[in-house]
């Protein structure tokens, strides 16, 4: 299906009254515009900036989500549009029909025959991002730093005291805070370079103050490096490489990859530009099939939960099940307990710990000696602490325990986990040097 583009609507400034054209979305289709979500996320979707005055106002429209991987069609239809019933019934009909016939022959469509409904935007946001696993704690941390987002962008708007604003709010200008409003400016569409304008203002006059806590300058470093690396990967390497990658490969990195490519179209260099277009298109593939792998774990995982679950007998349906027990399963149980201790439900989130505990039990089985003392070295709080039960375990160190730890740390640089794969790379050294 091709992207479906915003349709153009007039409008009239609030507060100064100027007219001016925008672009409104109705239909998000996230499984081909993936970049619409994120904006969708960080409310910057159908959001119109005055060219004037800068007022920021967000268009009350009706709207039709969609993520075909993770089989959800949610609909929202702003309460002061009072749209008839109806008319309602119309839209979602037309949107839906629209979005099956352009899904291929076999893929699943009974989910879109009872769309999930809502009447505010918020609650529809928190179950887009609960089907992404993102806990209610974690849900409300993030809408604080939106509204102060919001707060910062509004004062400089308006005219407003800027500083009185960052002196009540200093507690909550956190580097958290700081990777939001960077998260933000990555994901604003170019077809609302206004907003854009106005969050990288905000960006800039906290930077006047607070400097090294904005993530920009590290980040746009870190994301040139990934750009290179990716550009310059062999055709054998670029999975491994994406893989490595995968937390840099969003919205802004395709933007940045963009302009390298009209940068090269206007050098005249017409086969670098093909060649980096190309590969832009197998990195997006690639980025798709990660996530679609982690979709199916994920799913996987929750489907073994309510199996467990449903049993008679919860703690031997687990252990008859035991091949199917890994980290993904583990963090599906650590969501639902989650879930149910926001919900009061203390007993079964109880049950539930008792069932992650013998699952973490049924894992540790299966691991080898070297893969338990690997596993013992990196639950301890700190290098020294792990250095010390080295030099107390000489005997388990072997040329094999030195190439497993190498190969671990492999394993984790490419999943993009730096940190785990940089304690697994100093274990390897100091366990290489205990040898001679």
């Amino acid at each position: 299906m091709p992207p479906i583009a915003p349709q153009p609507v007039q409008l009239a400034c609030p507060s100064c009254g100027t007219p001016f054209k925008t672009g409104i979305y109705t239909l998000l289709d996230v499984t081909e515009q993936p970049e619409l979500k994120q904006a969708l996320l960080s409310g910057q979707l159908n959001v119109a900036v005055c060219p004037n005055c800068q007022n920021a106002t967000m268009l009350g429209a009706p709207l039709i989500y969609h993520d075909a991987a993770k089989q959800l069609c949610l609909v929202y239809f702003p309460q002061e549009l009072n749209a008839a019933p109806a008319e309602q019934e119309r839209f979602i009909g037309e949107a839906t029909t629209f979005i099956m016939q352009s899904l291929p022959p076999n893929a699943p469509r009974a989910y879109m025959l009872s769309p999930r409904r809502f009447l505010t935007l918020p609650s529809l946001l928190d179950a887009i991002l609960e089907g992404d696993g993102v806990s209610r704690e974690m849900l409300d941390a993030q809408r604080q730093r939106v509204d102060l987002i919001s707060q910062l962008a509004g004062a400089i708007a308006e005219g407003g005291d800027f500083d009185a604003v960052v002196e009540a709010n200093r507690a909550e200008l956190t580097p958290e805070f700081f990777a939001t409003l960077s998260a933000f400016i990555g994901s604003t569409p170019p077809s609302q370079a206004d907003t854009r304008a106005l969050l990288e203002h905000v960006r800039d006059r906290l930077a006047d103050e607070f400097g090294d806590m904005s993530p920009g300058a590290g980040d746009d470093a870190e994301l040139a490096e990934a750009l290179d690396r990716l550009a310059a990967a062999p055709d054998e390497d670029l999975e491994a490489t994406v893989a490595e990658l995968r937390a840099f490969i969003d919205y802004g990195f395709f933007e940045a990859w963009t302009q390298r490519i009209e940068a090269q179209e206007a050098a005249g260099d017409t086969a670098e530009a093909e060649r980096l277009t190309a590969r832009r298109d197998a990195i997006l593939a690639i980025v798709e099939e990660l996530d679609r792998q982690a979709q199916e774990m994920f799913e996987a995982g929750s489907g073994l939960l309510r199996e467990v679950l449903e049993a008679e007998d919860p703690m031997a349906a687990l252990h008859a099940r035991a091949e199917q027990v890994n980290e993904a399963f583990l963090m599906v149980l650590s969501a639902n307990v989650g879930a149910a201790q926001r919900a009061g439900r203390e007993d079964v989130a109880e049950h539930l710990d008792a069932i992650a505990q013998e699952a973490v039990t049924i894992i540790q089985d299966r691991l080898t000696p070297e893969e338990r003392f690997i596993n013992e070295l990196l639950l301890l709080e700190t290098p020294q602490e792990a250095t010390r039960l080295l030099r107390k375990s000489v005997a388990k160190i072997t040329p094999d325990f030195v190439k497993q730890l190498n190969a671990l740390a492999d394993q984790e640089e490419k999943r993009g986990n730096k940190p785990s794969g940089e304690r697994l790379r100093q274990l390897a050294r100091e366990s290489g040097a205990m040898l001679f």
